[in-house]
């Protein structure tokens, strides 16, 4: 009898630690995602370093460090309030020989997406104005300018997988000073794909592709980043690395570049 009621306790204590397991694998899951999903209902904080290389006459590196927190505020039972944060510090090698190195802050864009807080059926849809911050402190890197537009976002997520596009259009509007760069008129495009296992590992796929009007330029990376979120104590993180090449680049353009992120992820709906 004894020995039945100790087969007994390690069943049950196997089931619920494997219970307890699959909770916890359900959860990483569904925040990673989340994660993936660029109007959810979760806070984030990116940091992500970019290199580029072979800028210019002299094969210029280009280093770009982007802090770019999202934080969604619930407006109501059915709507939220997305924002989206763009803050890139730069370092530029010299485009040309006996011409200067940049470095400095370039300017601050953000999104503000009005977006519905039930998805349906799997889709998630924003739409708000973007705003451009004339927040750099060198000439040969940022705009100088009071930049605005509008800002749109369609998502789907369907099983593993996560598609969509954020995009935006920005127009110079007021010079914050005397600038030698043109006028702002610009659309950006960021179609994305993205699978994600149930262990929170992720494969994405996606463009940052930039148009300019005034001179008919575009520049097209094709980004592919493979990322994993860990736990530290109760803190889920998600560390991502990958590479990309430029399928159109303007003439003096970079070629490849490489990309590392660190995303600190805080699951507000999840915690209630």
């Amino acid at each position: 009898m004894g020995r039945l009621r100790v087969l007994a306790f390690v069943a049950f204590a196997y089931l619920g630690l494997g219970g307890a397991a699959q909770a916890q694998v359900a959860a990483v899951e569904s925040l990673a995602r989340k994660h993936a999903n660029p109007v959810s209902s979760i806070i984030s904080v990116p940091f992500q370093f970019n290199f580029d290389c072979c800028l210019g006459e002299t094969d210029a590196d280009l280093y770009t460090l982007k802090f770019q927190p999202v934080y969604p505020f619930n407006l109501n039972a059915n709507w939220r309030l997305v924002t989206r944060t763009v803050m890139p510090v730069i370092y530029r090698e010299a485009l040309m020989v006996g011409g200067d190195a940049a470095f400095g802050l370039n300017d601050t864009l953000q999104h503000f997406l009005i977006s519905p807080r039930h998805p349906y059926s799997g889709h998630t849809i924003g739409f708000g104005p973007v705003i451009s911050w004339p927040t750099g402190t060198n000439s040969l890197i940022d705009s100088g300018k009071w930049s605005a537009g509008p800002s749109f976002a369609l998502f789907r997520q369907h099983g593993s997988w996560t598609y969509g596009t954020l995009a935006h259009h920005i127009w110079s509007f007021a010079n914050a000073s005397s600038h030698p760069m043109p006028r702002v008129n610009e659309s950006e495009f960021q179609p994305t794909l993205a699978y994600t296992w149930k262990n929170g590992t992720s494969l994405t796929l996606n463009s940052e592709s930039r148009y300019e009007w005034d001179t008919g330029r575009w520049q097209v990376p094709i980004n592919l980043v493979l990322s994993r979120i860990y736990h530290f104590g109760e803190q889920p993180v998600s560390f991502g690395i990958g590479g990309r090449v430029y399928a159109v680049t303007p003439p003096g353009g970079p070629d490849w570049g490489l990309r590392a992120q660190m995303t600190f992820l805080f699951d507000t709906e999840q915690k209630r």
